[in-house]
């Protein structure tokens, strides 16, 4: 909107000035503006060369207004149709908890109205409420959440076996309250999927269990393909973004010893992208995880879920998450997601790793193949 500023009539006669012939001439009315035009520069800012400094960097922008309209590479069209409510209907009646709704995944409306053959639901075992309470994720926290549900891991088997799946995620929040970490409801839980699905092949994105190397060994020992614990972020950053009891090393010696224990297992990890971590401290996060030999790292874009969370430091580019992904392949690992909306559960990954696993017992000691592209941002290396 444009408003113009008036002289009053007292001072018209001030603000005039005689012409050529002697007549009086009014003054030019300046025009001010009142909307966000005001906010910057002039043009004589940029004549004195002051525009440069008035000028608002954009990641200076995305550490002061949570509000910022986000880039165009993150928008996503809303969830719909047919298949996406049938996936919404049998998670209601079996009473399940999914990390898809609870974190607010951004490709709930991929996973769950996709083709019945491709859509996936990655399942949250042990309830809905964590123990913890991380900076950068929206599930419910208390101290004591309630019992877990004693026929979770039936009607979770029950789930998958509607589905049809051939490869499943699972994923708990962490329960520091139990003795065991939820470690034996989880492997329960595996070994139910087992017996109802036996085609079905099994990730489970598990906690730390305080440290608790045992716990680890009995989950890995359940019968699942997939070991998964989260990384998050890099060492510097662990404590602002992770709660106080999941440390980095921790969760390094959580890997480390689901793979010790059983090589033959896919250990896999998640990072974000967007806390203000530095390419040197990601390249030594990446030298750590295959130190301990893990062989799959996803890398995707933090997206602040409430105004009680962290802000976002930067919205990476989709360049960006491209450079990371030849990074951590030239590093060695088996299997690379990368991308602004990949999240650690997600579908095109699941379908090259159940792809990579049913090859290792068909197909023992094949020759590996050069770097194939299986779909946007996901890239894998066929040593199997």
């Amino acid at each position: 909107m444009i408003q113009r500023a008036t002289a009053a009539a007292a001072t018209s006669s001030s603000t005039s000035k005689t012409g050529d012939s002697g007549a009086p001439t009014k003054r030019r009315q300046r025009t001010l503006f009142s909307d966000t035009l005001n906010q910057g520069p002039s043009f004589e800012d940029f004549v004195n060369g002051k525009a440069q400094d008035m000028i608002v960097d954009p990641l200076e922008a995305a550490r002061s207004d949570p509000d910022q309209r986000l880039p165009k590479w993150l928008k996503v069209p809303i969830p719909k149709g047919k298949l996406f409510h049938n996936v919404k209907k049998d998670v209601r009646e079996l009473k399940l908890a999914t990390v898809c709704e609870e974190a607010r995944c951004p490709n709930i409306g991929e996973c769950w109205g996709g083709k019945k053959s491709e859509s996936t639901a990655t399942i949250m075992l042990l309830g809905d409420t964590c123990t913890r309470g991380c900076r950068f994720c929206s599930v419910k926290t208390n101290r004591k959440p309630s019992t877990p549900d004693p026929n979770e891991p039936e009607n979770t088997a029950e789930a998958i076996k509607r589905w049809g799946l051939g490869y499943v995620v699972l994923t708990t929040v962490d329960r520091d309250d139990l003795v065991d970490g939820g470690a034996k409801h989880l492997a329960e839980t595996v070994r139910k999927i087992k017996e109802k699905a036996p085609q079905t092949l099994v990730e489970v994105l598990g906690g730390d269990f305080r440290g608790d190397l045992e716990m680890v060994k009995i989950l890995a020992n359940s019968g699942l393909e997939v070991y998964a614990h989260n990384m998050e972020t890099v060492e510097a950053l662990t404590p602002h973004v992770r709660d106080r009891r999941a440390t980095y090393r921790q969760s390094l010696a959580v890997l480390r010893t689901a793979k010790e224990f059983k090589p033959s297992l896919v250990t896999k990890t998640s990072l974000m992208l967007g806390f203000g971590e530095t390419d040197e401290q990601l390249i030594q996060t990446l030298k750590d995880l295959r130190e301990v030999g893990c062989d799959v790292v996803t890398f995707g874009q933090y997206m602040r879920p409430t105004k009680r969370h962290m802000k976002v430091v930067e919205y990476v580019t989709p360049q960006k998450f491209d450079y990371w992904r030849d990074k951590a392949l030239e590093m060695g690992f088996l299997y690379v997601a990368s991308g602004p909306l990949v999240r650690s559960s997600y579908k095109a990954g699941e379908a090259y790793i159940e792809n990579v696993i049913r090859k290792r017992r068909h197909n023992v000691g094949e020759t590996p193949r050069l770097l194939e592209v299986i779909s946007p941002n996901v890239f894998k290396s066929d040593n199997v």
